[in-house]
């Protein structure tokens, strides 16, 4: 495996950055996930453009091009002989002093990661997951907003493992109201009655580029979408629920905090909206 690492591919065993990077000591810096399907990089530039977005927010200064960001990341996947696979770009502060400050930082490190991921088990797409509510809370806007995809990750992290300790895959995450904000990783979505809804990002939801993606698919089909305030009531009432994620695609749960959701099995929208998915990624993204 070759990463791209400031400016040149170098081995896996050989990507290092410096222990003085800002990424590394304080979780300073951004990343974005990215899919690639058939020679496709799934809707790069939508993703090219959160990153910009996160990058302003934190104050920090890319001396690269989108075009040239969108050419690393294709030739990142060529050099590893990708055709389907999972790409991780990540921009650090760059290396510094020992304080806070990012004055410190002359310029920001690049990274760029091409590989392969599967986030959980196959069956859990054709049975469905069983989740839980977990104690740890979404990052509160006033803090960090929740749009920024930053290196620090340590709310959700706390969240996975409380899931795990609780024996399960993945959890849901609530705001500081109690408003279903996302899970650990994933947006949510529930289906009541014919209608779609899912958490409005005012609550802490992630703008996912997947997420997004199945909202216009399902409008496209006729479904109605609302982004609005969600609790742990309208899920466990719902007739079906599923997650999405640039990772996970599209998964069904079946069951919250030992509430069976539904039949207890993937619905007929879930399973509509996983198949459309499928069928409009290469549609939807960059030829390397």
């Amino acid at each position: 495996m070759k990463i791209y690492l400031d400016g040149q591919f170098v081995d896996k065993e050989d990507a290092k950055i410096s222990v003085f990077d800002h990424g590394l000591l304080y979780g300073d810096g951004i990343f974005e996930g990215i899919r690639l399907y058939r020679n496709c990089v799934y809707r790069l530039d939508e993703h090219l453009e959160r990153l910009e977005y996160s990058a302003k927010a934190i104050l920090l200064d890319m001396p690269w091009s989108r075009e040239e960001l969108s050419e690393l990341v294709c030739e990142s996947c060529r050099v590893n002989n990708l055709s389907d696979g999972y790409i991780r770009l990540l921009v650090t502060r760059g290396p510094g002093s020992l304080g806070l400050s990012p004055n410190s930082c002359p310029k920001p490190s690049l990274i760029i990661i091409a590989d392969k991921i599967a986030l959980y088990p196959e069956e859990c797409y054709s049975e469905g997951l069983s989740i839980v509510t977990v104690p740890t809370r979404r990052t509160n806007p006033a803090a960090l907003n929740p749009g920024v995809k930053s290196l620090n990750y340590l709310n959700n992290i706390m969240a996975k493992i409380e899931a795990a300790q609780a024996g399960a895959l993945e959890a849901i995450m609530l705001n500081d109201q109690g408003y279903v904000a996302e899970c650990t990783g994933d947006n949510l979505f529930i289906v009541h009655k014919g209608k779609m809804y899912t958490p409005d990002a005012a609550n802490g939801a992630l703008r996912g580029i997947t997420r997004q993606a199945v909202i216009d698919i399902a409008r496209e089909q006729g479904l109605e979408v609302r982004e609005c305030n969600l609790t742990r009531y309208e899920i466990w009432n719902a007739d079906e629920c599923f997650l999405t994620g640039t990772a996970a695609e599209l998964i069904p749960v079946v069951k919250l905090d030992s509430r069976v959701i539904g039949d207890g099995a993937p619905g007929k929208v879930t399973k509509q909206l996983h198949a459309a998915f499928h069928d409009e990624v290469i549609s939807h993204g960059t030829m390397l």
